[in-house]
């Protein structure tokens, strides 16, 4: 495959990430996944899921499960300040061998900006040190003098397990 500018490399393609905060953490993850990003506001909760599923909200008719980044990464839930958002981006449910667009809400402390990285300034996820389980994390990617951790959305949000964790709370209750 031709890579799309001659003068530059395949490997130098850079690719858009949107970034977001979690505590002091900055995390991003590809821009053409993310549809739009809304301001958090009234929820539905959803009795027995698991804790790290907020609740549902309407979006233009829509219902679309909210989850909240901190308890999903196995810290203590989200506290809603006013730079607190909702990222809408597109998951991939895959079920009997086809698969099907779902739209998911990821609650984030706060939207920072979208940022071009290099895939030569992508680092792999590192063996340990990370507060976030390691299939979450496609790489690291190296900005300026700080690493920005750069989400892999089809594990770390994988339609399959999260409903296989919501019938086994449903089932311990």
């Amino acid at each position: 495959m031709k890579p799309s500018n001659p003068g530059v490399a395949q490997d130098d393609a850079a690719a858009q990430y949107l970034t977001f905060t979690l505590g002091d953490e900055v995390f991003a993850m590809d821009i053409r996944t993310v549809r739009e990003i809304i301001q958090v506001g009234p929820m539905t909760t959803v009795p027995l899921m698991p804790g790290f599923v907020r609740g549902v909200i309407n979006l233009r008719g829509a219902v679309v499960p909210v989850i909240d980044l901190h308890a999903r990464f196995g810290r203590s839930p989200a506290k809603l300040s006013k730079k607190t958002c909702i990222v809408i981006f597109d998951s991939t449910r895959v079920t009997d061998g086809s698969s099907e667009r779902v739209e998911l809400g990821l609650m984030v402390d706060a939207v920072s900006e979208v940022i071009e990285i290099a895939a030569a300034q992508i680092e792999p996820p590192p063996n340990f040190g990370t507060t976030v389980k390691r299939d979450f994390i496609r790489g690291m990617g190296k900005v300026a003098n700080r690493f920005v951790i750069l989400l892999e959305p089809d594990r770390a949000f994988d339609m399959g397990e999260m409903a296989e964790l919501c019938e086994a709370a449903q089932i311990a209750a």
